[in-house]
């Protein structure tokens, strides 16, 4: 998440449609600076290779982006059998070339079928996760590789698109914490091959669809009430949560930070709004009260 000394206090999320050759934060700061926005954060990172839903969140917003770091995701992939490289895609070197046995759609269908489900999957040494308080990929750029426990993950589904010049294109519904190029490496090698990631495209993201994102042509091309019309509701994301209403005493004293008496309402956490206003979250206490969690302001423009 990034601040600004001066610009506006916009609250909201915005769906890009990121390029390719940016990273994540240099596509946030482009977009930012569309927006004049004081404070801006993204939603999970997309490799400058990778194309695709980037949700990115304003102001209030980035008090949620947390909670859409969890969220499922979906990705459009090609992988390149017979050859490997460092970083598991086409922008690392190439480490070993295989060659590439006779495959019919049956044998492919087969091997997909093996990686759908719950599976553990070892995380690429090219990746932001840290080993003794230092990333992985700070390590492997210094050609040092070390042991990485195996993750839980679960891919839901994964659909063959298209196989021909020994590529696969693959659709990919996943869970968060699920490393594509480590799939197509895996998917290589149970495959008697090898293989890299040469294009990678997300389509989803929890509840949001590429089909609703902006590319930032788009975004440049409009004027500033058109772009605040892009901007969705801050609780957008919050949706399966349950809402309560709260009257306006109510409200007056879950924004002093205090417990109200609130009967109807399951314990756990839910959505706090005054008439249309959303306020934040609260949590519904086994003692029918309900205590504020986190709340949103939403007063500033």
């Amino acid at each position: 998440m990034s601040k600004r000394k001066s610009g506006l206090n916009i609250h909201g999320i915005l769906l890009l449609d990121k390029r390719l050759g940016v990273s994540s934060n240099q596509a946030l700061q482009e977009v930012r600076r569309l927006f004049n926005a004081n404070k801006a954060g993204h939603t999970g990172s997309l490799d400058p290779l990778a194309s695709g839903l980037l949700p990115l969140c304003f102001g209030e917003a980035t008090k949620v982006s947390a909670l859409m770091l969890d969220d499922d995701k979906r990705y459009l992939v090609t992988v390149q059998l017979g050859v490997m490289t460092d970083t598991g895609d086409s922008e690392g070197q190439v480490i070993d070339t295989q060659p590439v046995p006779e495959l019919t759609l049956a044998q492919i269908h087969a091997v997909l079928q093996q990686f759908t489900g719950p599976i553990a999957q070892v995380p690429p040494m090219y990746s932001a996760l840290k080993h003794q308080g230092k990333k992985l990929y700070e390590l492997a750029r210094e050609g040092i590789t070390v042991e990485r426990k195996a993750r839980h993950i679960h891919i839901y589904d994964i659909k063959l698109l298209a196989f021909a010049d020994n590529q696969l294109t693959l659709e990919v519904a996943c869970s968060k914490g699920t490393y594509i190029r480590s799939l197509a490496e895996d998917l290589g090698h149970a495959l008697g091959t090898c293989g890299t990631v040469i294009a990678l495209r997300r389509l989803a993201a929890g509840q949001f669809d590429i089909a609703d994102a902006h590319t930032i042509e788009a975004l440049k091309a409009m004027s500033e009430d058109e772009l605040r019309a892009c901007l969705l509701p801050v609780d957008c994301p919050l949706g399966p949560l349950p809402a309560v209403f709260l009257s306006e005493a109510q409200a007056i004293s879950i924004n002093y930070g205090q417990a109200i008496d609130f009967a109807d309402a399951e314990p756990g956490t839910v959505r706090l709004y005054h008439d249309t206003v959303f306020l934040g979250l609260g949590e519904k206490l086994m003692d029918g009260k309900i205590a504020p969690k986190k709340l949103f302001n939403m007063n500033n423009p």
